[in-house]
């Protein structure tokens, strides 16, 4: 018997993109605009099971492009083991769209015409890799091509050698075994007795066989439910035979067949609201799996199914929208008040903090994103706002040069004048963070689109690159008149609901200092003021604070209102490099702090020297870097200290 693998399970078969129109309720001839994500059901699988904590690695192809290079940073993202993801220097990434036309027809189009997954064959089966599993995914597609059946049946024949399992998700696509049109992709369910014939010859095969009715219908060759299952029982006597029924939830037979469905071994059903159905049976199959593979009882099993059939068919995508463990128990412990779960901002807020990309920190940022200050500093050395932007490039240059490339660097950049900026920090590999406030506005107010001046802030983040985190400064204080409080706490919740319904992260930057006392208790009662409305940003940007106390009193209230925070930068105000140097000490009183965001206090020497014409670029990059790099010295010495 194998003992303590690497791996939990490897899936085999299909990796697509998925492409998702954004319009609901109509046809895919009129959708305008769409969104891209990692599909095809054993990656899917791959990636459900790795968020739901399992060891998983998957076994594909992918083209030699952008689509393929995708699929293997998500899959890395995901923490999905790659060495069985093979590039194909020969054919292309698999692609499918998908709407939603109402809450029961859901259009599909495969592109899938000599595809790199559809290729997979047996030299794809690494046996030192099926050797580091438990077990082994197979999906019925996979079967519908001789090579690729032949890859599959290889890698059951050695994970049963190594004593590991089988398991089969019928996963039936009628047109791509070929008995349906192109215009079919959302057809389940066609009869075929050469599809069942060629199933029929895997099932005895499986330890685990996993299908919705009408997929069992397929794979035994019978159109009555209950027969089909005695079929697959006689076919496979020792497999845990499990039946999807959409709403109803699952049941489960791992014994005899009893003479009705509802006597098999079932668990707790969430009817919810369908969204979108596509992904759903994969998202079930990666909890599942969560439990079967973790020897759970098979009724606990059932629930995490459930769950996450339900969490994956009230969202739009596939992947994506498959919940992480820390979702899953909080939707088995709390329910839902909904059945619309997109509507539920607990556990879209879970969702969306438990899957977002890792961040390593410090975060070590250059803040160059200042647009009225610089104007302010060409103006008085009579320089031409044109060149404000050619500076900030050369910002970029010594906040590169003291990254070296190094991950949790940045700089914080606007797109008015730092476009091009911009496009050099993404080259850099630099962490960005870019402002939609514009600048001094109290109560705030977004930067206006510079094409009519109008414009959605929403419809503004739209071309922005999904890695760019979204800051909005707001100078607000507690002790500000409620007229004023609210107008700003509405546009706060404005522009992080854009920012969660394009997964952006947001960093909320807070200023009290300028308009009221900054006293120890200051920045912890805005903080509790603004999670108690729902606002739950990614990053907070906080100004220096007094005393250790202080940041410790921050630092609980982020702890005890969203202890998934990434953190707090602390920012500079021009301060004095001593100054600031002191302030990093105070803040290591609370480990919430993770790094600082400093400008004017390395730029605005220099810019000034630089716009008026007294030093060249060099000098400029020199000095801009050397004030840097001694920030980021200070912080490397700067410690967390509990009882400071």
């Amino acid at each position: 018997m194998m003992s303590e693998p690497e791996l939990e399970i490897v899936t085999i078969g299909r990796s697509s993109i998925d492409v998702y129109g954004q319009q609901i309720g109509t046809r895919l001839e009129d959708m305008a605009s769409f969104s891209k994500a990692v599909g095809g059901c054993p990656t899917n699988i791959a990636i459900g099971t790795s968020r739901l904590g399992l060891r998983s690695g998957l076994i594909t192809r992918v083209g030699n492009e952008p689509f393929g290079r995708f699929i293997r940073e998500q899959l890395g993202r995901e923490g999905v083991a790659t060495e069985g993801v093979h590039t194909d220097p020969n054919r292309l990434t698999a692609l499918a769209f998908v709407g939603v036309r109402d809450s029961h027809t859901f259009p599909l189009i495969f592109y899938r015409t000599d595809c790199a997954d559809a290729a997979l064959d047996e030299t794809d089966i690494d046996p030192a890799l099926i050797a580091r599993t438990r077990s082994v995914l197979v999906s019925g597609t996979h079967f519908s091509r001789p090579h690729s059946a032949a890859a599959q049946r290889k890698a059951m024949r050695l994970v049963h050698e190594a004593g590991g399992k089988v398991l089969f998700d019928v996963d039936y696509r009628p047109n791509l075994w070929g008995v349906a049109g192109h215009d079919e992709g959302e057809s389940r369910y066609v009869r075929s007795e050469g599809v069942s014939a060629l199933l029929r010859e895997i099932l005895p095969e499986c330890d685990l066989i996993v299908g919705t009715e009408e997929e069992l219908h397929i794979a035994a060759g019978s159109e009555d439910t209950l027969e089909a299952i005695r079929i697959v029982r006689r076919l496979s006597p020792g497999a845990v035979i499990v039946c999807k029924r959409g709403p109803m939830g699952c049941v489960v037979f791992d014994d005899a067949i009893p003479d009705s469905l509802d006597d098999g071994i079932k668990g707790p059903g969430f009817p919810v609201e369908v969204y979108n159905t596509l992904g759903a049976g994969d998202a079930f199959m990666s909890g599942f799996l969560r439990g079967w593979l973790r020897d759970e009882p098979i009724e606990t099993c059932c629930a995490y199914a459930n769950a996450c059939g339900a969490l994956a068919v009230s969202r739009l995508l596939c992947s994506p929208e498959i919940p992480t463990f820390v979702e899953l128990q909080y939707f088995l412990q709390h329910g839902s008040p909904t059945r619309s779960l997109r509507h539920d901002a607990d556990i879209n807020h879970l969702h969306w903090a438990t899957t977002r990309r890792v961040q390593p920190t410090p975060i070590l940022a250059f803040a160059c994103d200042h647009r009225i200050q610089l104007e302010a500093v060409a103006t008085e050395v009579g320089a031409s706002f044109d060149r404000i932007g050619a500076f900030k490039r050369l910002a970029v240059q010594a906040a590169a040069r003291v990254a070296k490339g190094r991950p949790g660097f940045g700089m914080f950049l606007d797109g008015r004048y730092g476009q091009e900026a911009l496009f050099d920090a993404s080259h850099a590999g630099l962490w960005v963070a870019r402002p939609v406030e514009q600048t001094g506005s109290r109560p705030v107010e977004f930067e206006r689109d510079a094409r009519n001046g109008f414009g959605s802030i929403g419809a503004q983040l739209v071309e922005w690159p999904t890695e760019q985190v979204v800051k909005c400064l707001c100078f607000y204080h507690p002790d500000d008149d409620e007229a004023l409080r609210l107008r700003q706490e509405r546009e706060l919740a404005r522009i992080q609901d854009a920012c969660r319904r394009q997964n952006r992260d947001l960093l909320i930057e807070i200023i009290a200092g300028k308009h009221g006392p900054l006293t120890d208790d200051t920045v912890p009662r805005i903080l509790e003021r603004l999670y108690s409305i729902g606002l739950k940003p990614d990053w907070w940007k906080l100004e220096p604070l007094r005393s250790g106390a202080s940041w410790r009193a921050a630092g609980q209230v982020i702890e005890a209102g969203d202890p998934l925070c990434r953190g707090v930068v602390m920012l500079g105000l021009d301060a004095p490099a001593d100054d600031l140097i002191a302030a990093f000490s105070a803040s290591a009183a609370t480990p919430w702090v993770k790094g600082f965001a400093i400008g004017r206090t390395i730029f605005i020497d220099p810019a000034r020297a630089w716009l008026a014409g007294r030093i060249e670029d060099a000098e400029a990059v020199d000095t801009m870097a050397e004030r840097f790099e001694a920030l980021v010295q200070a912080w490397g010495a700067r410690s967390y200290q509990a009882g400071a």
